[in-house]
């Protein structure tokens, strides 16, 4: 009985349900009318979990046209993507056009990365991003994450909520080897505290040198 009132609320649902969610409405029906009692008012976390469980196992063994899936902010029932092509009809409007190859690579670098400042991305691409930031932050993809702590304090950016509900994803660490691409080096742009104690270095590189060249020229002088 359980699995079935779950089972509507998510019907009726117009976004996804959390298991918190779906625990309050389970708990919370009948409290205004004491002729409907409620039976699951003492209904655990671990109750709704289970039948959720059951419902998607339910659902994959009987060949249902619809699934249900556990999205970054909660439970949805949707279509079987295997169904794809005959639903889209009863969505006709135009679609967002696709992202760009270097719209794709630099939210990939973002993506793996983050917080990561523009200039880094720009360190590993090669090319200015300006205008591909841009797009990206206006498809709601990408968003500003706060300064770093570094001269300048540049801007920091980060994918959105958004990123992971468009790419199907619970939580970043579902991107294909996630771990691996995070912790492998890549190019950085040199800080300027970094630039400014490189040519210190230099500078006082230079002085032994100068020295030995004047010492050098002394004998040929005599």
């Amino acid at each position: 009985m359980l699995t079935q009132v779950i089972e509507a609320l998510l019907f009726s649902a117009q976004k996804p349900l959390t298991t918190r969610e779906l625990l309050a409405a389970v708990k919370g029906a009948g409290e205004t009318d004491e002729l409907l009692p409620n039976e699951f008012a003492n209904a655990k976390e671990g109750e709704i979990a289970a039948a959720l469980e059951r419902l998607k196992i339910e659902y994959i063994e009987q060949g249902r046209a619809f699934q249900l899936t556990e999205k970054a902010e909660g439970w949805q029932l949707a279509s079987d993507p295997a169904y794809v092509a005959w639903v889209r009809h009863l969505f006709p409007a135009s679609k967002p056009a696709r992202l760009t190859p270097p719209g794709l690579e630099t939210l990939a670098i973002i993506a793996y990365r983050q917080p990561i400042t523009r200039a880094d991305v720009e360190a590993v691409r090669g090319v200015a991003i300006d205008g591909v930031l841009q797009t990206l932050m206006e498809r709601g993809l990408v968003k500003i994450a706060g300064r770093a702590e570094v001269p300048g304090r540049p801007l920091l950016y980060e994918t959105t909520q958004f990123f992971l509900e468009h790419f199907g994803l619970r939580n970043l660490d579902e991107l294909p080897n996630a771990e691996e691409l995070r912790t492998r080096h890549i190019p950085s742009v040199p800080r300027p505290s970094s630039v400014a104690s490189g040519e210190s270095s230099a500078q006082a590189g230079e002085t032994p040198s100068a020295a030995g060249k004047s010492s050098s020229a002394e004998p040929g002088q005599d």
